[in-house]
């Protein structure tokens, strides 16, 4: 069985087969640390699911907003500020009573734009991968994939 490990200390996404780390990639968790309020910007802690993958085929880079793609494609020589969801969505339903808001709140794995800041807390609540990390993080997983987000 397949499963996702995310280290909030470590800002780092592990994916897990057979009790086995097969594949590892720093992350961007929260600037505002974790918790599960709505509004709060927090990435949320425990145990979750993928609930959907989005951008199967869709070019490295392709601009998401509210999940659809755009058409646009973001390269890393455009200066843009805004925080861009980028080439992969995984969707995250949490599965415990504290974190069963996660899918109302919009919480993904998904590529970004600002991948200078990957390896420190600097989202506003998703998981921020480098886009070449997304696509083979994506690819492992199925919806229904258990995910676990920890402090340590």
């Amino acid at each position: 069985m397949t499963s996702l490990r995310v280290s909030i200390a470590h800002q780092i996404v592990e994916v897990i087969h057979d009790g086995k780390p097969i594949w590892a990639a720093y992350v961007s968790t929260s600037r505002y640390g974790t918790g599960f309020e709505e509004g709060s910007y927090k990435t949320p802690l425990g145990r979750f699911t993928i609930a959907e993958k989005i951008g199967d085929g869709a070019p490295a880079g392709m601009i998401f907003k509210a999940r659809i793609p755009t058409g646009q494609i973001w390269t890393p020589d455009q200066d843009i500020l805004d925080d861009l969801v980028l080439t992969r969505i995984l969707w995250l339903d949490g599965t415990e009573p504290h974190n069963a808001n996660t899918k109302q709140r919009f919480i993904y794995f998904h590529g970004t734009n600002h991948e200078s800041q990957i390896g420190t807390p600097a989202s506003h609540g998703c998981i921020r991968l480098r886009n070449a990390d997304i696509l083979p993080l994506f690819h492992l997983t199925i919806p229904g994939t258990p995910v676990e987000i920890t402090q340590t």
